[in-house]
């Protein structure tokens, strides 16, 4: 049974890497904050930390479409064009179906963190240019930009001699060569001096608030994968947002009116609360004062775990019977 649920979940995790909307989003992710780094300089003050905050929620809305895009490609879409009569009729039950897709569908999550957390942590490095006259981190630019053109090239040149998937390529190549461009920024300073090693990068809390951020994707993956055994791809994206973007304001729409209305307390239990996950509210800049403590990390993320699960036994359940055949 695990060498199926492990096969399972390496094609779903392939198939998503491959599909088309998968790298689209990933290039827009990370075009876009790099971009908040020029948005980030139209303010009287605080530049960094509306540049932390505009790279928190660039993160957030990605994992929102990879999840709702990513689940109806690996779920709603084989459903309906009968190809999953080609797993399932083997001995495969059904249970092990959905758990496999969803291990497979984190994993892409993961991975397509992994590089938009990098870009993040780039960006963060850089900072905001609040006078023109302000250099530019060049080192940034050149390790950086440097890694991200190589990997395209690279992908690009495998795709065209040997026909190689250009999006799994590319993300081949950029896990190493980007994860290789940051640790070497992290020994110079914007002047080519060599520095402490990180000394000029962000702080773990950033780090800390990035991978809760991505506990969030996980969950609205969880509830993308159980919209997809009914709905096709713009339902699913509809559902998503609805319970991403009422689960952040559960708290201060419902919770708040929980003791005196039938109706928000109903509506607070019904919708997850994605406001733990979203920490960025009370962090700035990851100063001592504002530090998220590893108890509240370890809170959250058994909170997702049993999110996750619920959602799953929903999705098991709509799977169960829904008419594929």
């Amino acid at each position: 049974m695990f060498q199926r649920f492990y096969s399972l979940a390496l094609n779903t995790f392939i198939e998503t890497v491959r599909q088309p909307i998968y790298g689209v989003i990933l290039l827009a992710t990370a075009a876009m904050l790099i971009l908040n780094v020029s948005l980030a300089a139209f303010t009287l003050d605080d530049d960094d930390s509306l540049l932390l905050d505009l790279g928190l929620s660039t993160l957030m809305l990605s994992g929102l479409f990879l999840s709702a895009f990513s689940a109806a490609g690996v779920l709603s879409r084989e459903i309906e064009n009968k190809t999953v009569l080609t797993v399932i009729s083997k001995p495969i039950s059904r249970p092990i179906f959905i758990l496999g897709k969803f291990a497979g569908l984190t994993a892409a999550l993961a991975v397509a963190f992994y590089i938009s957390m990098l870009v993040f942590i780039l960006a963060q490095r850089h900072g905001v240019l609040q006078n023109t006259s302000d250099p530019w981190d060049v080192p940034v630019l050149v390790f950086g930009l440097g890694s991200v053109l190589l990997s395209l090239f690279g992908a690009a040149y495998c795709n065209y001699f040997y026909g190689r998937d250009f999006p799994t390529t590319l993300v081949a190549f950029v896990l190493p060569l980007l994860s290789g461009g940051v640790l070497a920024v992290a020994k110079f300073d914007e002047h080519w001096d060599v520095i402490p090693f990180a000394s000029n990068f962000v702080g773990g809390q950033v780090i800390i608030a990035v991978y809760l951020v991505w506990l969030m994707a996980i969950v609205t993956a969880a509830v993308a994968l159980a919209a997809s055994t009914r709905f096709g791809q713009l339902m699913t994206l509809v559902i998503c947002t609805a319970v991403l973007g009422i689960g952040l304001v559960s708290d201060s729409a419902f919770g708040r009116h929980e003791a005196t209305s039938i109706l928000a307390a109903g509506a607070y239990r019904a919708f997850p609360n994605m406001g733990p996950f979203w920490v960025v509210d009370g962090l700035r800049a990851g100063t001592e004062q504002t530090a998220v403590p590893w108890q509240y990390v370890g809170l959250t993320s058994a909170y997702a775990a049993l999110l996750v699960v619920g959602t799953l036994g929903i999705a098991i359940a709509a799977f169960q019977r829904r008419e594929v055949g």
